[in-house]
């Protein structure tokens, strides 16, 4: 179709099927219902003229029934409508344009020509025009103008035989005609724009409740805490980290701030930014909550503020984060930055430190027998000890890509406490200070073979350290559970203190003044390295201390 279209015609191209016909479905059914009214007017019309005592002629009356019945048959029986639609208004062959405003240009027509009072009906022709120019494309209406122009002038015409009011009705006619093109061409042209502004209008809603779903994404998987609160303390909404971290109900729909005795911290933090805190300048500030739950939090709080406009309410935007994770994730920083320079000191020292052991070795040839031999030994101690520091700073430098694979993990385990009670003298038996249980053979992990063994050897030492004497005061057991396998070092003895367990996996720290403070660190760091867990915990049994490694199966993976 060329030249603007009106309203229905254009929208298929510009919104959804579902959608334009929601709007053509409430159009058409009002213009349904102004032409019931219609109806009924022109027949309360004919029995008012017929109480003030002039008679309408049969003809007029039974056009003007006609017309009310049709129209409200129309209105009233939606299985006359079915499947009316833009398109089929679209053609001068639907019925349903016939039924709508078709039946409106010849009974009105007739009405016009018919009527022997001399009554003008010209101006019910507005009604189908207006229909078409809305309903249809611009061409059609145009078209159904045209038609009820020359209804006119065929009632002029017929006037002219009867020899009535030529001029008058020639002249009535004309008028009413330019009429109807004028407001054929303007309603078409407004239907026009409007579906230009609605399709505009659709296209920024549809962005504005993109961009709102994506703003609420984002915010909802966000770690760290928002609220938004008004002056009055209700908050207008939480997402789950604000509401983990303040301990509210998951169910709720909405918060008060002064309805929990344990968040009136937030109310007093909050009353003091907004007396203080004008032009969307917030503060940052530390607040200590005492959960109903029993839980205790250490809060860090930042405060931003809606710039406040005319007629909009200023809003206070919280930004909440947990003590803790704050300081985990800054003592994480060092310790990558600190693991960097690490590294490279290590591989520095490695090569001097290969020197001397190769010095020392040689002195030590020389030497064999006198006094002298003893510092050559003290010197191979010390040596052996900066390696094993070295390669333990080395194994955690940065950058290094895992090398995952599946693994026999009960050969490996076994395997390595062979080798490492040979080392360390522990001998096997009824009495033996080892114990090894593996559920069955066969269990498959992922993690790299050597990495595991010095995961598995590092627990064995610090076990081995810390045991009390006595038959199986060390037990290593493997066993397989649901997707992970389960290896458990267990060590006989008293509980670790609750001041070194929360330092157990933390780098260099150690009880023991000759330690490097790593093994624990490495083990943690290897596992995540592989997608694995490590923990400790007190045995069920309460005798022992147990450190669990949850290793991913391939069907896990």
């Amino acid at each position: 179709m060329t030249g603007a279209a009106s309203w229905f015609v254009e929208q298929p191209l510009a919104e959804p099927p579902a959608e334009a016909s929601a709007s053509f479905e409430r159009l058409y059914r009002a213009f349904l219902s102004a032409r019931a009214a219609l109806g009924l007017a022109l027949v309360a019309a004919q029995l008012i003229t017929a109480i003030l005592g002039t008679p309408p002629a049969r003809s007029t009356l039974a056009l003007s029934v006609s017309y009310a019945v049709a129209a409200l048959a129309l209105w009233l029986a939606p299985q006359l409508r079915q499947g009316a639609s833009a398109p089929s208004l679209a053609r001068i062959s639907s019925p349903h344009w016939w039924s709508a405003i078709g039946i409106d240009l010849v009974l009105f027509g007739a009405l016009h020509a018919l009527d022997p009072s001399g009554v003008n009906y010209g101006a019910l022709f507005v009604m189908p025009v207006l229909m078409a120019a809305v309903l249809s494309p611009r061409l059609l209406a145009l078209a159904t103008a045209a038609m009820a122009t020359l209804g006119l002038l065929a009632a002029a015409a017929w006037a002219l035989l009867s020899g009535v009011g030529v001029g008058l009705r020639m002249t009535q006619a004309g008028l009413v005609g330019g009429g109807l093109f004028a407001v054929s061409l303007l309603a078409s042209e407004l239907s026009a724009r409007l579906a230009r502004e609605e399709k505009a209008a659709r296209g920024s809603l549809a962005l504005a409740r993109q961009q709102e779903q994506l703003n609420r994404l984002v915010i909802d998987e966000m770690q760290e805490g928002v609220l938004v609160v008004d002056r009055r303390g209700r908050v207008r909404a939480m997402n789950p980290a604000a509401r983990i971290l303040l301990g509210a109900a998951s169910g709720e729909l909405s918060w008060q701030l002064r309805g929990r005795s344990d968040w009136q911290p937030l109310v007093l933090a909050l009353e003091q930014a907004y007396a203080g805190s004008p032009n969307g300048i917030g503060a940052e500030l530390d607040v200590a909550l005492a959960l109903d739950s029993g839980a205790s939090r250490s809060l860090r709080l930042r405060l931003r503020f809606t710039r406040q406009r005319e007629g909009s309410e200023e809003l206070c935007v919280l930004f909440v984060e947990d003590n803790r994770e704050l300081l985990a994730r800054t003592r994480q920083e060092k310790l990558a930055a600190m693991g960097r320079v690490s590294a490279g000191i290590a591989h520095e020292i490695r090569n001097p430190l290969a020197a001397i052991a190769q010095a020392n070795a040689l002195i030590a040839e020389d030497v064999a027998g006198m006094r002298a031999e003893q510092l050559t030994q003290m010197v191979a101690s010390n040596v052996q000890r900066l390696k094993r520091l070295v390669d333990d700073v080395s194994e955690l430098a940065p950058g290094v890509q895992p090398d995952t694979q599946a693994l026999d993990v009960g050969a490996i385990v076994q395997e390595t406490c062979s080798e490492w009670t040979r080392v360390n003298d522990v001998r096997p038996g009824e009495q033996s200070r080892f114990r090894l249980q593996i559920a069955a053979p066969g269990l498959i992990g992922l993690f790299d073979a050597e990495h595991l063994r010095r995961v598995l050897v590092n627990l064995l030492d610090n076990a081995h350290r810390h045991a009390e004497p006595g038959a199986g005061a060390i037990r290593v057991a493997l066993d397989r559970e649901g997707e992970t396998l389960n290896l458990v070092v267990r060590s006989a003895g008293p509980p670790v203190p609750p001041e070194i367990e929360r330092h157990l996996f933390e780098p260099f720290f150690s009880t023991r003044s000759r330690g490097s403070g790593l093994g624990l660190y490495i083990c943690r760091e290897l596992c995540e390295r592989h997608g694995a867990h490590i923990d400790y915990r007190r045995a069920a049994d309460s005798a022992a201390n147990e450190f669990c490694v949850r290793l991913r199966t391939p069907a896990s993976a």
